[in-house]
């Protein structure tokens, strides 16, 4: 099929190689962007340290890094209209190249602002990036095992969310840090500043590097044999039912879903980018907090081989979202309300950041559910759906923003309620709002 200059073949026509080669080039994107957005689990509480900041300032990064899914979805979605998958890619990856390099600048000036403008500048790169990758892997094959191939992309973006707060924290962090962080309130003004202008300049080499590498990775997509799939293709069904519509917002089950997704992502977001901060209220140095996120995506990334294992040969994608969200709702009362002192994988704790590190296994299946389920029927519409789905990501700019103001006015502890009325929602949306196909339905 031809559109403009850019040729797209169905699906169906690619063989069984060519089918693995591109889930293997998928794969590597879905690496890229959990490397790209989990190490802000780490500079939340770098920069908050660095650059003297409060919960809710910290948790900035976040914001500015997320938000630009919901101001650059849409727009990347006409882009990968007019130039194509591999093309919009390459483009992805030279924008998130230049918010690396936009830190460096930053870091000389330990000027926070410009770090966000950073921030931003890479979530616009990954915006164009996951609406080209996501749609991508949903109909690479049949749709009731579409859960499967996105728990395979989940492991490759957890994987990558294991190491780099793991690898930034050695390239950045020094054994004598803890000393550091004490003696940083008695210090003079100028003593401070000299220590603290030190202490961000650390992120300029890591940085640099990642910005050499992207620069690269749209190099690669750009001349890789990922071939131009039609993700647009309806069947007589779908194009019949889908023949009096004009717009994305009359499939409810789309709109419900990408609502999902914003409550999701802010969940897991919260999990893994608030852990550090929380083990630190408990008295843990950040040199030994720095690996809790590790722990939550490890047992995330267990999720996701059950999730391999056993969808859809022993579980539908829908009854394993339902697990899933119910879990979430349960570990969140866990955190608030389980109480005692333990010892675990050498750490002395309260029992409680176990049950953040669990929400990892809870959080596993929900996007791999949620997407195909909100997908499912959109033929034309499929790459403007799935633009709005991605918005749905900006939740991870909202949500941590509202456990840091919560954080601030309360504690720590009882801002994780605000994780409870999202998987009641993600419960609904498992359990009836995916199969509502017209806005009447939820009147009647």
């Amino acid at each position: 099929m031809e559109k403009g200059n850019i040729t797209s073949v169905s699906v169906s026509s690619l063989s069984k190689r060519d089918t693995l080669i591109s889930i293997f080039i998928i794969g590597l994107l879905f690496f890229i962007f959990g490397f790209v957005s989990w190490v802000n689990a780490i500079l939340i509480p770098y920069f908050k340290i660095a650059c003297e900041l409060n919960n809710f300032q910290s948790y900035l990064v976040a914001f500015a890094f997320y938000i630009s899914y919901f101001v650059m979805s849409v727009p990347s979605s006409y882009l990968l209209k007019s130039v194509g998958f591999k093309k919009g890619m390459m483009i992805g990856f030279w924008t998130m190249a230049l918010g690396a390099f936009i830190f460096v600048p930053a870091a000389l000036a330990r000027t926070y602002e410009v770090f966000l403008l950073g921030l931003f500048t890479l979530g616009s790169g990954l915006a164009i990036l996951q609406t080209a990758a996501n749609p991508y892997i949903t109909v690479l094959g049949p749709k009731e095992s579409a859960a499967q191939r996105i728990s395979i992309m989940g492991i490759c973006n957890k994987g990558a969310g294991i190491l780099a707060p793991l690898l930034f924290a050695a390239v950045i962090l020094k054994a004598t840090d803890a000393d550091l962080f004490k003696e940083l309130p008695t210090m003079d003004a100028a003593a401070r500043s000299a220590a603290l202008d030190e202490l961000i300049r650390r992120v300029i080499l890591p940085y640099s590097c990642v910005g050499i590498v992207l620069l690269c990775l749209g190099l690669f997509v750009r001349f890789s044999p990922l071939p131009e799939i039609n993700t647009e293709q309806e069947s007589q069904d779908v194009a019949l039912a889908n023949s009096g519509k004009t717009s994305i917002f009359q499939f409810p089950h789309l709109v419900l879903g990408a609502l999902g997704i914003f409550l999701h992502v802010g969940t897991q977001v919260i999990a893994i980018d608030t852990i550090i901060g929380y083990a630190g209220s408990m008295n843990i140095q950040l040199l030994e907090a720095k690996v809790f996120p590790s722990y939550t995506l490890f047992v995330t990334i267990c999720g996701y081989l059950l999730g391999i294992i056993a969808i859809p040969r022993f579980i539908s994608q829908a009854n394993a979202l339902r697990i899933c969200t119910l879990l979430g709702a349960i570990f969140t009362l866990l955190i608030i309300y389980a109480e005692g002192n333990i010892a675990f994988l050498g750490h002395q704790a309260d029992i409680s950041i176990w049950f953040v590190v669990l929400l990892g296994f809870a959080n596993s299946l929900v996007w791999a559910g949620i997407w195909p389920l909100a997908l499912d029927g959109l033929g034309r519409f499929t790459k403007l759906g799935a633009s709005l789905m991605i918005m749905g990501l900006c939740g991870n700019a909202i949500m941590p923003l509202l456990y840091g103001y919560f954080a601030d006015l309360f504690d720590l502890r009882t801002a994780y309620w605000v994780l409870f009325p999202c998987y009641l929602y993600l419960i609904f949306y498992a359990l009836y709002g995916h199969k509502l196909r017209s806005w009447s339905a939820i009147k009647s």
